[in-house]
């Protein structure tokens, strides 16, 4: 039996971890927290997950959560104008629908299921010197924490990471008390409100340790009207200035939000990073190498929401390599070809995600614009974030832009 160890429990290392059970592998997880600990601790990130993205944790029978969860439908974007209104208002509705769990209620709970299905969990922050020694009694090593010195043995790839600092200042809130929103109150739905020059709202319905809630996230242009979390440590005050940018910004927003409370203590989330793709074979002090996963090797901005769905696509895609790998080894040269199989998709999240990070170009404005009267417009863009590698056929090259439009105006 093939023996693996997987560092870090989060969506990707843990989904990989139980999927690797189910194929019977011989599998070991390290987590620097124990299940308790992360469900008492505070919110880890925003996660809304896409049809694709959840087919993978149906696949392997971990979608525990499916039936609790709001089934998000449809996926709504609104600019801002300078008069306080909306320059633009739609919604496109998913073919297949979305969901939202918190990371605290899943990462625990399959923590807990990968323990007492058999599987070897070791509660270790571990150094690149730890690794080192517990690599040699594994035929592969991966690692999945995203954060901290284990990300030190992966170079940055240049050609791939255009930013070389955060492009965003990211806050997040957990609430309960959000009303409904009056234009389509009977759809559940992913917000996406952008106020030009200064940042973006996102509003998206979750499921959380205390039930249904929503989540309010702000992303911030650094140095600009929104990056002012930095520094806030007391929940409350994160809420309210959450809130009083709502007001200002996204007062269609902030008038379904003047009941909302935190969900607990540890619904509030403050932080940036630089978007960057890394070579995704680490090398230990000893000489061994180990295989980066997910963010370790692909992190993009939270703009377009593609992290834990591309964290599901990573796991699935490095599971598929796994067990065809049959009982040849694990070298450098597999492992690199397993990044290179999973780049073939998450490329396209990393290009659109850039591109979206950017001031928008007029072809990609009027795209937006036109989602408001063309509803097979609103909904392919919507549809985009189930599948990115949609948006390369239409959405980048001003010439497809208005060849597409063209149709389907014509339609």
């Amino acid at each position: 039996m093939r023996r693996i160890l997987i560092v870090g429990a989060g969506q990707s290392g843990l989904q990989l971890a139980l999927g690797l059970q189910v194929q019977g592998y011989d599998v070991t997880v390290m987590s620097n927290r124990t299940a308790d600990e992360i469900r008492a601790g505070r919110v880890m990130s925003t996660q809304c997950m896409f049809d694709q993205a959840l087919q993978h944790e149906r696949d392997i029978q971990v979608n525990f959560w499916e039936s609790q969860a709001p089934r998000i439908e449809g996926l709504g974007v609104s600019v801002a104008a300078p008069d306080g209104g909306r320059a633009v208002n739609w919604l496109g509705r998913l073919d297949g629908y979305a969901q939202s769990v918190d990371q605290r209620l899943k990462m625990a709970g399959w923590l807990e299921t990968f323990a007492q299905r058999g599987g070897q969990l070791v509660i270790h922050g571990a150094a690149v010197s730890d690794l080192d020694y517990f690599a040699r009694a594994y035929d592969l090593v991966l690692v999945a924490a995203g954060k901290g010195e284990l990300v030190s043995m992966f170079a940055r790839d240049a050609e791939r990471s255009p930013y070389t600092t955060p492009q965003r200042a990211l806050a997040v809130a957990y609430v309960h008390g959000l009303g409904p929103r009056p234009e389509h109150p009977e759809t559940t739905a992913v917000r996406c409100n952008l106020v030009p020059g200064v940042g973006e709202l996102f509003v998206m319905p979750s499921l959380t340790t205390s039930g249904r809630c929503d989540i309010l996230f702000w992303e911030g242009v650094p140095d600009g009207p929104l990056d002012v979390f930095r520094g806030i440590r007391d929940p409350q005050v994160h809420l309210d200035t959450t809130l009083e940018l709502m007001e200002k910004f996204t007062p269609w927003e902030y008038a379904r939000a003047t009941n909302v409370e935190l969900t607990d203590a540890g619904g509030t989330l403050a932080g940036r990073y630089a978007p960057t793709v890394r070579k995704p074979v680490g090398r230990l002090p000893g000489g061994g190498a180990v295989l980066g996963v997910a963010d370790v090797v692909v992190a993009n901005d939270p703009i377009t929401g593609q992290g834990s769905n591309s964290a599901a696509k990573c796991a699935a895609s490095y599971l598929a390599s796994i067990v065809e790998r049959g009982d040849q080894p694990f070298d450098e040269e597999w492992m690199q070809a397993t990044f290179d199989r999973y780049w073939q998709t998450a490329q396209h999240v990393t290009r659109w995600t850039n591109a979206m990070l950017a001031p928008p170009p007029e072809h990609v404005l009027d795209l937006i614009g036109a989602g408001g009267e063309l509803q097979p417009v609103a909904d392919r863009f919507a549809n985009g974030f189930n599948d990115p590698t949609d948006f390369q056929h239409w959405f980048f090259d001003p010439e497809k832009a208005r060849a597409y439009l063209a149709s389907v105006a014509g339609a």
